[in-house]
């Protein structure tokens, strides 16, 4: 698989379009399941989204959900010369950090592992970080290095190098992470990595955008500095942001079968490639639920698995537009659990439209506008 592709104009790198494809691997989720793990775990780390809450903005730490269910992930570079990770692009985070060499948790003996001693071009910032999660946290220091994103280098680029990694990272197959978010939202004031790209000229426009692939290992995209056609069907729909330090829009409704069952009156949601499922306030998950003809088993939203052609679909209603759920879309199914909705509940008012949603609906970020753009996805 090709790492990066790289549209650029024979004079300058400020005329790149970058495209960094992602692998849909396996999930901590389904690998728990494999070893008859996932119920412990489940307990041990349950779905916290603490990182939705702006009291996280008045300490040094960056606050993060530990969703099992995330499987798409892309590979970055770091260093000179240039040592490999693979890595979350994250909407919902703005940090950039991998492991180190001198993180002992049993999370990083299975990851790769960034060494500063064998980078020419890396300095120390001087600066801890620590990343919640959950019961968990990683914890670390920062740096500053060379790092090449789909082929394109981004000079002195702030990340952090774990030093302790919460027990449930030894079940994700990513890496690290690589936040895509505004800069008001990252820990110790950092830059992120997108920021460094506007800033160093290193793509055609200040926007990017997100394919994610429904069932092929292969195919989604991240493309930064553009859009790409390919990969969407009709006009895009221009969605202002209400806040700018998360993607965060405002919902009108919720409805199903042409009733709202949630979010009455409007609500705030963030757009989300770093969470899998569609996370709302208990109250207005369990009606949605309810309207599909769900029913809580295990903590999970459970279906029948002979009943998803007849259950009837989910419409957000945004910014005067309606953007369609089919079943088929929110619902998935498990070998070991059956099949359950992407539905999850949290304490928080902010809704989370993550990969599901972005699954059905290709998603532009654009800085330059403070605009999300949604389309619907080939």
């Amino acid at each position: 698989m090709k790492w990066a592709i790289v549209l650029c104009a024979m004079v300058a790198l400020s005329e790149c379009i970058i495209q960094v494809p992602l692998i849909k691997g396996k999930s901590a989720r389904e690998s728990l399941e494999e070893q008859g793990l996932w119920d412990e775990y489940r307990g041990k780390f349950p779905f916290n989204p603490t990182r939705f809450d702006d009291q996280s903005l008045s300490v040094s730490s960056e606050q993060m959900t530990n969703d099992a269910d995330l499987a798409y992930f892309g590979v970055i570079s770091i260093g000179t010369p240039p040592q490999s990770f693979t890595v979350i692009f994250d909407t919902g985070s703005s940090n950039l950090w991998i492991p180190s060499i001198y993180c002992s948790s049993a999370a990083c003996a299975n990851h790769n592992k960034f060494n500063p001693g064998l980078s020419s071009t890396f300095k120390n910032a001087g600066k801890s970080l620590s990343i919640q999660y959950g019961t968990g946290s990683m914890t670390g220091f920062e740096g500053f290095d060379t790092v090449v994103v789909g082929g394109i280098p981004v000079k002195n680029q702030i990340f952090g190098l774990s030093q302790s990694e919460a027990p449930f990272m030894a079940h994700m197959k990513a890496d690290g992470i690589l936040g895509l978010a505004y800069p008001r939202l990252a820990a110790s004031q950092a830059t992120p990595v997108f920021d460094n790209m506007m800033t160093q000229h290193l793509v055609n426009q200040d926007m990017f955008s997100v394919y994610l692939t429904r069932n092929s290992a292969a195919g989604s995209m991240v493309t930064f500095g553009g859009v790409d056609p390919n990969h969407y069907y009709g006009q895009i729909a221009w969605i202002p942001l209400s806040s700018q330090m998360y993607w965060q829009i405002t919902v009108d409704s919720v409805t199903v079968n042409g009733q709202i069952v949630a979010c009455n009156g409007g609500c705030q949601a963030i757009v989300d490639t770093g969470t899998s499922n569609i996370v709302g306030p208990q109250a207005d998950i369990s009606s949605m639920a309810s309207a599909v003809g769900a029913y809580s088993a295990n903590g999970d939203n459970v279906v029948n698995c002979n009943s998803i052609n007849n259950m009837p679909a989910m419409v957000f209603h945004i910014h005067g537009q309606a953007f369609t759920l089919p079943a088929s879309t929110y619902v998935r199914q498990s070998t070991y659990y059956g099949c359950r909705t992407g539905l999850q509940s949290s304490n928080s008012d902010l809704w989370i439209l993550g990969d599901i949603f972005i699954r059905q609906y290709y998603s532009i970020f654009s800085r330059a506008q403070n605009m999300v753009g949604l389309a619907l996805a080939r």
